[in-house]
């Protein structure tokens, strides 16, 4: 086999992950498609999730933080009725209990306890890391490790459908939210144990599901050559498109670009992160953060052609 010759390549694009498929494994598989140098995904997906996985390639690794930060919302299915090992269907059944009668407003005050601000206890079979190690594998040794407990706010939890034994969520929360433990926590409230049957992202940042391509989708665009995957790479700014736009002069992305402050008498506020773009070329050079008028260098792209301005 040929060996790879890696590339620059830069820019986001959104691949529905497969069930099956961790997210690193899903994320090596695009990477090599583009022959990225550099590759990062934002916010990993469990095997058994499928969904939006936000793919930075390039520059854009700098800004995936932000994308992990996002607010993010989810379709869920939760199976009543049996607690397992992992709190999701790959788990070995710990037990199984008759599901209560409830009406829909009594399910509904269920589910408000859940909307808002909540607190949570992150699950042990998780990629939170204690003393370097995933707690995941922890669990595996048959080792508790105590967490403490997080704050989360759920701003959407809307049941799509029911059965006897599943509900359908339709969930939006901020970032570090532990669906599988809301799914857990649920079956508590009900009193008859739950866990995850199925799970998938919708949206992260607020990118569209329409955008998302799955493998088979990237590979059969890789057949048609690497310009053509091209298109689908969206710029690296819209992972900052929430921060204030602020267009510097030319001497002034000079200035930036060899790491110096510029006054640009622009003030959205002390500390606050700007998106900064070359007035004349429109090129996204990075982020600022403000300090009174003085824009000082942040996070900035790879942009050595434009220092000879």
């Amino acid at each position: 086999m040929a060996k790879t010759v890696w590339r620059s390549v830069d820019g986001i694009v959104l691949l529905n992950k497969p069930i099956g498929l961790s997210s690193n494994q899903a994320l090596q598989r695009v990477r090599r498609l583009y022959r990225a140098a550099k590759a990062g995904h934002t916010g990993a997906l469990d095997p058994l999730a499928t969904g939006m996985l936000p793919l930075c390639l390039g520059e854009a690794t700098k800004f995936s933080q932000f994308l992990l930060d996002a607010d993010k919302r989810y379709i869920t299915c939760i199976q009543l009725g049996k607690r397992t090992t992992t709190g999701d269907r790959e788990g070995d059944v710990l037990t199984d209990e008759a599901i209560p009668t409830l009406t829909d407003e009594e399910l509904e005050s269920v589910l408000d306890r859940f909307r808002g601000e909540i607190e949570q206890i992150p699950p042990m079979y998780s990629a939170l890391k204690h003393e370097g190690k995933p707690l995941y594998e922890y669990a595996r040794q048959g080792i508790v490790i105590e967490r403490k407990r997080r704050h989360v706010t759920i701003s959407n939890l809307t049941l799509v459908s029911r059965t006897e034994d599943t509900l359908t969520l339709d969930i939006q929360c901020t970032k570090g939210t532990y669906i599988r433990t809301i799914g857990e926590d649920i079956g508590e409230a009900l009193g008859c144990g739950a866990h995850l049957h199925s799970l998938h992202r919708v949206s992260t940042a607020g990118y569209s599901p329409e955008g998302m391509l799955t493998l088979e989708e990237f590979e059969r665009i890789a057949e048609q050559g690497e310009a053509e995957l091209g298109t689908y790479l969206m710029t690296m700014d819209t992972a900052v498109e929430h921060l204030n736009r602020v267009e510097l002069l030319s001497e002034e992305t000079r200035e930036m670009l060899f790491g110096r402050s510029v006054n640009n008498l622009t003030s959205f506020g002390d500390g606050s992160l700007v998106r900064l773009y070359d007035q004349v070329s429109q090129r996204f050079l990075g982020l600022g953060v403000l300090k009174g008028t003085i824009i000082r260098p942040h996070r900035l792209v790879n942009t050595s052609e434009l220092t000879n301005i």
